[in-house]
């Protein structure tokens, strides 16, 4: 069963929480106007608030990066543009050619926002080319799976006491809240990624022994 991904968890209550653990007050907004959506970005209700939410973004950016179920895609298809050129989303955090470990004939790296193939030194790919790849993706803060919300929270809490308070007990105290939160998102990845030692491709079917059905002869 997939949870159901809270409503009210955004980035400001994330924030809050933070602010509650390293004794600060909540805020009720995290930028100075709301009003032009081109400005929301652009000034902060304070320094605090600014460098909060860094770290953040910062942590968040760093727990996607290691690549669960919710934003890893295998067999993910890239084909050329109009240039011959093979350009990535932005999202992009890591990517692998997909089975590069049997197709060892190729050898693709990402330079900026393009691919590039190192055995035959060039950007270009034939219009025809269709290139498999294992991506990780970057998403927002707003969709992400609550478990994970929750667990870069307090991760961040411990990085912003860290770097903001003195308190060495404050910070051991959030490092034990975050090794339990970091294990609830290790049992939401083993729930939901249907893991299996025997490695089945996707697109087929696998049924393991059941020992029930000796019982049902």
């Amino acid at each position: 069963m997939i949870p159901a991904t809270l409503a009210t968890e955004t980035e400001l209550s994330s924030v809050n929480s933070i602010l509650g653990s390293i004794g600060q007050a909540p805020i009720s907004k995290l930028y100075q106007s709301e009003a032009n959506p081109e400005e929301i970005r652009l000034t902060y209700v304070n320094p605090e608030v600014a460098i909060i939410h860094g770290i953040l973004l910062e942590v968040s950016a760093d727990v996607q990066n290691e690549g669960w179920v919710f934003n890893r895609e295998e067999n993910y298809p890239l084909t050329p543009n109009s240039d011959g050129e093979i350009k990535l989303p932005p999202n992009v955090l890591r990517m692998d050619m997909s089975n590069n470990l049997t197709y060892r004939g190729t050898d693709y790296t990402l330079r900026g926002d393009r691919l590039y193939d190192n055995v035959s030194h060039t950007f270009y790919f034939p219009p025809t080319t269709q290139i498999k790849f294992d991506i990780v993706w970057k998403w927002p803060y707003e969709e992400l799976p609550s478990t994970f919300k929750r667990y870069i929270t307090l991760r961040a809490s411990g990085r912003a006491a860290t770097q903001m308070v003195t308190n060495p007990q404050l910070v051991q105290l959030l490092q034990t809240q975050e090794a339990q939160a970091r294990a609830t998102c290790m049992e939401y990845e083993c729930n939901q990624g249907d893991h299996t030692f025997f490695g089945s491709p996707d697109g087929t079917v696998y049924q393991s022994y059941q020992p029930y059905r000796v019982l049902m002869r």
